[in-house]
C-alpha cells in the first residue's frame, strides 16, 4: 500500500479519499360448321398476314451496358447489406459503469478536459481549471486535482502491492489508517474485473459534510499498479462524480508505455 494518505488527518485516509399474384389470362375461339347456299359468293379470301418484322439483336455494347448496370446495381445493395451488418457488430457495446484497466492515451480529451504529462511519469486527462498538487506518500508521490470551489477531487498514485483487489482491499481494513474506519462508512457499489478492482463508498467529513468517493486500482500500460480516486459531495449525481475517473482511466498512459 503507498499509504498515500497516512498524512493530512484533516481529511482522513477516505479522501481522496432496425411475388405478388398475375393473372392467367386465356381466350376460346367458337367455329361455326353453317354451309352458306350456293348463290353467296364464297368471301374473297384474307391476305395472309404479313409477319412482322423481327427485330434486329442488340448490339454487343448495349448488352455489356446493361449488364454493367446490373452489376453495379448488385453491388449497391450487397454493399448496403454489408454495411449494415458492419453498423450492427461495431455498434454493439456493452452498459456496465465501470472502467477498467490501461487507458488509450490515444484520443484526444474532451473539450471541458485538458491533456497533462505529469512530472511523476504519465499523461492523463483532468478537468480544465482543476488545480494541481503534490505531496510524497509513504512509497510514492501523491498527485491530486481540486476543483476550483474544492468541492471535488482526483487524486492519482501508484501503489505496490500484487494486484490491485489486494491493494484495495488493505486502503479499506487496514486497522491504521483504512477507510472503513471513517465516520458514516457505507459500502455502495464493489465491482472487479482481471486487472482492477473498484469501491465506491461514502463518508461523513467533519468539514465537508457527506461525501462519495470511487477508488479505482489497475494495471497500467507497462504493468504497473496505479489508484485513480475521483470525489465529491454526496448530494452530487454520482455520474458528475465519475465523469473525471473515467477521463482519467481512458487516457491514462505511463511514460514509455505503448498504449494506442
Amino acid at each position: 500500500m503507498s499509504d498515500w494518505d497516512r498524512y493530512g488527518a484533516e481529511r482522513g485516509p477516505s479522501e481522496e479519499r432496425g411475388q405478388a399474384p398475375w393473372s392467367a389470362w386465356s381466350t376460346a375461339e367458337t367455329q361455326t360448321s353453317l354451309t352458306p347456299p350456293p348463290w353467296v359468293s364464297p368471301p374473297a379470301p384474307f391476305p395472309a398476314p404479313v409477319p412482322a418484322p423481327t427485330p434486329a439483336p442488340a448490339p454487343a455494347s448495349g448488352r455489356r451496358a446493361w449488364r454493367l448496370v446490373l452489376a453495379v446495381a448488385l453491388a449497391v445493395v450487397l454493399g448496403a447489406g454489408a454495411g449494415g451488418g458492419v453498423w450492427y457488430v461495431t455498434h454493439d457495446r456493452g452498459t456496465h459503469d465501470h472502467v477498467s484497466a490501461t487507458g488509450s492515451g490515444s484520443a484526444a480529451a474532451a473539450p471541458s478536459y485538458r491533456t497533462v504529462q505529469d512530472p511523476t511519469g504519465y499523461t492523463l486527462d483532468v478537468p480544465k481549471g482543476w488545480t494541481r498538487t503534490q505531496r510524497q506518500g509513504a512509497k510514492a508521490p501523491v498527485v491530486t486535482y481540486d476543483s476550483p470551489d474544492g468541492t471535488r477531487r482526483l487524486q492519482i498514485f501508484r501503489v505496490s502491492e500484487n494486484s490491485p483487489a489486494e491493494s484495495l482491499d488493505l486502503a479499506e481494513n487496514d486497522p491504521g489508517y483504512g477507510f472503513a474506519r471513517q465516520p458514516g462508512y457505507q459500502v455502495i457499489d464493489r465491482a472487479t474485473g482481471p486487472s482492477w478492482a473498484e469501491l465506491t463508498y461514502r463518508y461523513d467529513d467533519q468539514g465537508k459534510g457527506g461525501r462519495r468517493v470511487i477508488d479505482h486500482r489497475f494495471e497500467a500500460g507497462d504493468g504497473s499498479l496505479y489508484a485513480v480516486r475521483s470525489s465529491g459531495p454526496e448530494s452530487l449525481d454520482p455520474a458528475v462524480v465519475r465523469a473525471p475517473l473515467t477521463a482519467a482511466l481512458g487516457s491514462f498512459c505511463p511514460a514509455g508505455a505503448n498504449c494506442r
